[in-house]
């Protein structure tokens, strides 16, 4: 789905003209982005979390000359889904009993040889 696909869906669903509901996707998308710029986390209860995580500076190669480089420092926005959207986009009923893997034995005592003892 497009922006544009998702703006006609959410004034179809709200009941208002395209044009608003194309403004209030457009200030929620400005109100993520702001967030995220000032370093807050923005969490929607059951939907999830969008955050920036650093990544540390770390060596690379540039394939084409095969010479080493250090690839700098960054921040990178991340969205973790909530159990809402994962429970929603799953596969798994909810009253349905997941399968649990099979437990693995427990390993068997080594036979040790008798101890000679003295007399």
């Amino acid at each position: 789905m497009k922006k544009s696909d998702f703006v006609v869906e959410v004034a179809k669903r709200a009941g208002i003209p395209r044009t608003k509901a194309d403004e209030v996707v457009n200030h929620v998308l400005d109100i993520v982005s702001d967030t995220l710029k000032q370093g807050e986390k923005l969490t929607l209860t059951g939907f999830g979390t969008f955050e920036v995580r650093a990544r540390a500076a770390r060596p690379g190669i540039n394939i084409r000359t095969k010479e080493k480089i250090t690839i700098p420092a960054s921040k990178r926005p991340v969205f973790n889904a909530g159990a809402v959207l994962k429970a929603a986009v799953s596969d798994h009923k909810k009253d349905a009993p997941v399968a649990k893997p099979a437990a693995k034995p427990a390993p068997k005592a080594a036979a040790k040889p008798a101890a000679k003892g003295k007399k």
